[in-house]
């Protein structure tokens, strides 16, 4: 099992969290952005810094 505190970090860029390398993300982790679908979905939210809905 890999350490976990050597694993590549990105930050999400509409929590603000940092969040780690994962296995599934071993071809694709260039593209990646978000820490989450969830964050995906709301990322018009991240140019928005007042959060207007």
């Amino acid at each position: 099992m890999a350490n976990h505190l050597e694993r590549a970090t990105k930050v999400c860029p509409v929590c603000g969290r940092p969040f780690q390398w994962r296995k599934k993300w071993k071809d694709v982790w260039e593209e990646v952005r978000y820490c989450s679908e969830r964050c995906r979905r709301r990322r018009s939210r991240a140019a928005d810094p007042l959060g207007a809905e």
